[in-house]
Order: structure tokens, then C-alpha cells, then sequence
């Protein structure tokens, strides 16, 4: 198995066709960026620098990347969402809510002069979808829910002097998204879909503290979008435009990298994301009336990560990791749309060096969630229940340095 440009050029490729179609994902906010961190539980996501993936962690980190170097990874997501609760014995509980989900990623790193490193990233920072059966108890709430984005984010990093580096990153970014429901027995199965594109920034900084410990923060801007679309009813007289405001978070990290010995590694992050920007899911109509207007009212989070790496060998490397990631949802919220909670990572990944040019990463995470609970009458009539959730993500990633 030998890797070369030609081969690491199809890649890319074929990661940004299956960009373009989509990137279907399970949560809202993805974090599944790099399969290099995923063994990490993305600890230290701002520090480790580890390959080009730090375009998106911290742009910063480029200044760590010898000469040319391309990365693609892929990420398999199976999350698990099944409602009980409301509606007697028999009652259509919707089945699972969650499904195989597939999210790409892809990198570039060059140099520009000897002090300044150019970067791109291809990615999916944000994306849902949950889809019960048409005929569940709380098809009134919702049957599918689905949020696509497409992101590219050039980037530069510029070395200051021996110590500090310094990184930026423009982000231009297309969302599309689709929203069904229940809307009775005369208008049937309403289908809202609509799309948007805007632009954000991502900015960084990694400090050297000395040779075996690194500081990085980094920070990314919210990314404020009206989306437009079309309704679609049973009766051709309620179809028409629409229109959706949506803001998504600003998030900033702070990571730590500590290398114990030349067999040994241990980091550790922080992470906050202003979600309380998600106000509410207001679908306006041509006549500036609500056809969905559900109150959400999240609130910011944070994510806390640990994680360690053992250098087997040359070849070969182990990592581990746990992390906490705090929910945005407030119970009294909470949706069928997005029926989150809580969630604990526990992950394991390694890393195989094929050749001096080659490398192969991958990644396991298991997200324990606590069980989310659900007390819903907008729209009625009142879904109650519980979810029994879980979630699996399993990764792979190529790096080939030029």
C-alpha cells in the first residue's frame, strides 16, 4: 500500500463530492474534524498541532507542519435516539430517530515564506438529522429535521519568533436545511427547506513554553444566516416562500500539550460554545406569519477533555481519552427535533507511520448520554416520554507529507 500524490489528490476529491451531495451528521455542532484527535477525545485540540486537521482547531498550529502536507479523514457516525412514553399500548413510538451518518474532512498545508504557513480545510462544523416514522405519536412536533453545511476556510499562520505563532482563517459557509411535520388530517405533511450562505472568521495562538509544552487557544466566529425556501402542504394554496433567521455559535478553546517523555504525551482542554445564540426555530410565510415558531432558548456550554498518547514505537502510537460535553437543550425545551443531553466520552484511536511520508490515523469514540427526558405541548397535543440515547463514531485518516 503506497501513498502519493496521485492517490492523495483522488482522495481529496472524492471527499469534497461527497461534501458537495451533503454532509449528513447526527448532532448539531461536530467537533468529528480530524481522526488524529478523535483517540484523544479532541484534548488539546488547540495545542497538539499534530497534522494540517489544525487549520480548523487552531490555525495557528500550521507553524508546526514541515513542508507540504495534505490530510483526509472520514468519520462514521451511528447515533441512537428511541422515544417512550405518550400514547397507549401499540402507539408508534417512531422507531430510531438516529442512522448511519458518513462526515468528511479535508486539509492542506503549505509554506508561503519561511516564517508563514498557507492552510485550507474543507469541512462540516455543524449538522443534524433525526427522521421518526410518518405515522409516530409526535409526527406533530416533527418527522424529519435535517441541517446540512459545507465549509472552506483558507487560512494563514504566521511564526513570530521562536516561542509564538500566530494564525487567521476566513470561513465561507453554506447551509441548507429541512424541517417536516404533521400538520393534519387537511394539509398533510408539511416540508419547509431552505438554504443560505455566509462568512466567518476563526482566529489562534500557540505558545511554546518551552520544548515540551505547548499552550493554544483558539477562537471562531458565530455565522448569522437567513435562510430561503419553499413550504409544500396537500393543498397548492398554503405552498409558497419562506424564510428561516438562524445564528450559530462562536465557540473558544483553550488547550494544553505536554510531552512526559519521548514515549509519552498528555493534554487537556476547555471549550466554550455560545449557543445561546439558538433563540428559536421561527419559520416565517410570504405573509410574515409563523407556520413553526418553537421556542428553543439553549444555553452556552462547555466541553472538558483529557487525553494521553503512548509513542510505541517509531511506527506506532496509542491514544485514550474522556471528555465531557454539556448540552445546550434545557429540559423544559427540549424537542423531538433535537432530543439531546449530556453526553460522556470515552475513546481510544493510534496512529500508524506507513513511511517517512505516509501516516494513518484512527479513532474510536462510545457518547454515553444521559437519558433525555421530553414534556412538549407546542405544537399539541403533548408529546411526554423519555429517550434512551447512545452514540458510536468510528474514524480513519490519511496524511501524506509532499
Amino acid at each position: 500500500m503506497i501513498f502519493n500524490k496521485n492517490i492523495i489528490g483522488c482522495a481529496v476529491a472524492g471527499a469534497l463530492i461527497v461534501m458537495s451531495g451533503g454532509a449528513i451528521a447526527s448532532g448539531f455542532a461536530l467537533i468529528e474534524q480530524s481522526a488524529s484527535g478523535m483517540g484523544n477525545a479532541y484534548a488539546g485540540g488547540a495545542a497538539v498541532a499534530a497534522d494540517a486537521s489544525t487549520v480548523f482547531f487552531n490555525p495557528a498550529g500550521m507553524s508546526k507542519i514541515d513542508g507540504m502536507q495534505a490530510v483526509v479523514a472520514l468519520h462514521a457516525i451511528s447515533p441512537s435516539a428511541k422515544f417512550s412514553g405518550t400514547g397507549s399500548p401499540g402507539t408508534n413510538m417512531g422507531g430510531d430517530a438516529g442512522g448511519l451518518a458518513f462526515v468528511p474532512n479535508a486539509y492542506f498545508v503549505m509554506d508561503v515564506q519561511p516564517e508563514m504557513k498557507f492552510g485550507l480545510g474543507l469541512n462540516a462544523p455543524f449538522g443534524l438529522q433525526t427522521k421518526y416514522d410518518d405515522n409516530w405519536v409526535g409526527s406533530h412536533h416533527a418527522i424529519k429535521s435535517k441541517i446540512e453545511t459545507i465549509n472552506v476556510n483558507p487560512s494563514l499562520s504566521y511564526q513570530v519568533n521562536d516561542m509564538l505563532s500566530l494564525g487567521a482563517g476566513l470561513n465561507y459557509q453554506h447551509i441548507s436545511g429541512e424541517l417536516t411535520e404533521n400538520k393534519g388530517a387537511v394539509l398533510g405533511k408539511a416540508i419547509v427547506e431552505g438554504e443560505d450562505s455566509t462568512w466567518g472568521y476563526n482566529l489562534g495562538l500557540l505558545y511554546d513554553m518551552d520544548d515540551k509544552t505547548q499552550l493554544g487557544i483558539a477562537y471562531r466566529s458565530t455565522m448569522s444566516y437567513t435562510l430561503e425556501g419553499t413550504v409544500t402542504t396537500n393543498l397548492p394554496f398554503a405552498n409558497g416562500p419562506v424564510t428561516l433567521d438562524v445564528e450559530l455559535p462562536d465557540s473558544l478553546s483553550f488547550s494544553a500539550f505536554h510531552r512526559l517523555s519521548d514515549s509519552y504525551d498528555v493534554m487537556a482542554d476547555i471549550t466554550w460554545t455560545g449557543w445561546s445564540t439558538f433563540k428559536e426555530v421561527k419559520v416565517i410565510d410570504a405573509n410574515g406569519a409563523a407556520i413553526i415558531n418553537i421556542p428553543e432558548n439553549w444555553k452556552d456550554t462547555y466541553r472538558f477533555s483529557v487525553g494521553a498518547t503512548h509513542h510505541y514505537d517509531e511506527k506506532w502510537s496509542v491514544r485514550t481519552g474522556l471528555a465531557y460535553d454539556q448540552s445546550p437543550v434545557k429540559d423544559k425545551f427540549r424537542t423531538a427535533r433535537i432530543p439531546g443531553n449530556h453526553r460522556t466520552w470515552v475513546s481510544l484511536g493510534g496512529q500508524y507511520k506507513y513511511s517517512k511520508m505516509d501516516v494513518v490515523d484512527f479513532g474510536y469514540s462510545h457518547l454515553f448520554v444521559k437519558k433525555p427526558t421530553i414534556n412538549s405541548a407546542n405544537p399539541g397535543p403533548a408529546l411526554v416520554g423519555e429517550y434512551k440515547s447512545q452514540v458510536d463514531i468510528l474514524s480513519v485518516q490519511l496524511t501524506h507529507n509532499f
